[in-house]
């Protein structure tokens, strides 16, 4: 009987990040524990919204845990889908997390300073970091989506589209809720500034969902 050659996938890191970013909404939970009761149920209650986009908005503790725990299973979310459309998941393509994890990071960061930038000059401080907030909590939530679908991607169903498919739907849901309540509450704001509007969400929404849906395209997705 011929011998044959096994290549063993190591996952080793994989479970280091997902129980690194674990540890991040345990420590937002022991420490804010009110506020992650209202922050779990945020896409079906705006409460967490109306209670703290008033205060500390973008520059709070427990905002800055969830970031981090978002774009962790963002960056992973994303390598799994690069994974089972384009490359198996091998040992020698480890390299491409950092890539995707620095290249989303670099991202939102570059966005966030453009949408500030923007309210600075038309003097609209307050209402850009208000709708910036709405928004990244809505981001944040759905990292609980990608968190398990990267779990079951990793662990149960490996290579499974439809987890993908499923999961990035309940990511556009819970992000579509979040567009639908910052339009609804900030109506006078935008017909105010229609024109500056129609602006951002070219460059800042539409273009970048245009840029990755013409890149999943030539995955095949």
């Amino acid at each position: 009987m011929e011998p044959t050659l096994r290549t063993i996938e190591s996952i080793d890191w994989i479970t280091i990040l997902i129980f690194g970013s674990l540890l991040f909404i345990v420590v937002a939970k022991g420490l804010f524990y009110n506020r992650f009761l209202n922050f779990i149920i945020l896409p079906f209650n705006n409460k967490y919204i109306f209670m703290y986009n008033k205060k500390e908005k973008l520059a709070n503790w427990f905002h800055s845990f969830f970031s981090i725990f978002q774009i962790v299973n963002f960056s992973l979310f994303i390598y799994f889908i690069w994974t089972v459309f384009g490359e198996p998941l091998n040992d020698s393509n480890i390299v491409m997390f950092p890539i995707i994890l620095g290249g989303l990071i670099a991202f939102l960061l570059v966005k966030v300073f453009l949408q500030l930038s923007n309210g600075f000059i038309f003097g609209a401080n307050r209402d850009i970091s208000e709708i910036i907030f709405k928004k990244l909590s809505y981001l944040n939530h759905s990292g609980l989506i990608m968190l398990l679908a990267n779990i079951m991607l990793a662990y149960v169903l490996k290579d499974s589209k439809l987890v993908i498919y499923v999961a990035f739907f309940l990511i556009l849901l819970v992000n579509g809720i979040g567009w639908v309540n910052v339009l609804r509450n900030h109506q006078k704001f935008i017909t105010n500034n229609f024109f500056y509007f129609i602006l951002y969400l070219c460059a800042l929404e539409i273009s970048p969902l245009i840029i990755i849906g013409s890149y999943l395209k030539q995955l095949g997705i």
